[in-house]
């Protein structure tokens, strides 16, 4: 067996974006939010099947996984592999404006449902050490969480550690497949979940098509040509900045030139009113020298 690298664009969404296999997706979130008993999300309803880009350098038309559950609740699974300014805030608009738009009308506010957002990040953006976070409204003062109708999950991969032998959790087991699934030729044998088993089966590259296979490498080549782009404008930057750095230190040495040649005639002037014998006083008026500078070329020339 050979599997993809599951954080890229398409192989993320065809494993949970397949309307018509939704075990991973379900084991996913039950696991990640810790349901359990009556909170179990028992079926799932896609809300975006996915499609990838046709050509190299397209950017596929979704970029995250959109469900609903037999309750109701949303979930929003998303995978960022780099950060980007302004990401936190993106995340809130993104899940508030997903909450919002359950209803037409403002007048009917209880008919609204809970909305999770999932974030599976291959860079570390909170200062907390564990790879997984949970997000919430709190009270300030008694920590209460009774504004909960939008919770934030984040899957930090850089900050997750453990080896395969060292899985025990099925979150641990969901979080590894994520980062290291891309490294291995065997389905781990602790793999006893029936979505994440289907998870790696549908990871296997084997079992792709040839038109999935091309739109997996179009998905990395967008990543790389973004890249470039990027890499390409600071490149440009840094040589303006280099440039103008140039240029003032040029108008500066101009400057420094300007100021001792300047100097260099004054002095030359005054030498002149010294060897005509005129005054200290008068030869620093006619020079636009000091008095101490004058005395100085006195000294010098005796």
């Amino acid at each position: 067996m050979a599997f993809v690298d599951v954080t890229n664009d398409i192989a993320f969404r065809k494993i949970f974006g397949n309307e018509n296999k939704t075990k991973s997706l379900i084991s996913f979130l039950n696991a990640i939010l810790r349901f359990e008993g009556q909170e179990r999300i028992v079926e799932a309803e896609i809300a975006n099947p996915y499609q990838f880009p046709r050509i190299a350098g397209e950017k596929a038309s979704i970029i995250d996984v959109k469900a609903k559950d037999e309750r109701g609740r949303q979930y929003i699974v998303e995978m960022q592999v780099a950060s980007a300014k302004g990401f936190s805030k993106r995340v809130q608009y993104y899940a508030a404006r997903d909450f919002s738009m359950q209803i037409e009308s403002g007048e009917k506010y209880h008919l609204l449902n809970p909305t999770f957002f999932i974030g599976i990040l291959d860079f570390e953006h909170f200062k907390n050490k564990s790879y997984l976070s949970n997000h919430s409204t709190l009270d300030e003062e008694t920590l209460d969480n009774e504004l909960d109708d939008i919770k934030y999950t984040f899957i930090e991969l850089p900050k997750f550690k453990l080896k395969v032998h060292e899985l025990k959790t099925l979150v641990e087991k969901w979080v590894f497949f994520f980062k290291d699934a891309k490294g291995l030729d065997a389905i781990p044998e602790n793999t006893d979940d029936e979505g994440l088993l289907n998870a790696y089966k549908d990871a296997n590259k084997f079992s792709w098509t040839k038109n999935e296979l091309i739109a997996y490498d179009n998905a990395f080549i967008a990543i790389q040509d973004e890249r470039g782009r990027i890499e390409l404008a600071e490149e440009r930057a840094e040589e303006r900045g280099m440039k103008r750095g140039m240029e003032k230190g040029m108008e500066k040495g101009m400057e420094k030139g300007e100021e001792k040649g300047k100097l260099n005639e004054r002095q030359e002037v005054a030498l002149r009113c010294i060897l005509n014998k005129m005054s200290v006083e008068l030869t620093a008026q006619i020079s636009g020298l000091t008095i101490n500078q004058v005395v100085a070329i006195m000294k010098t020339n005796q």
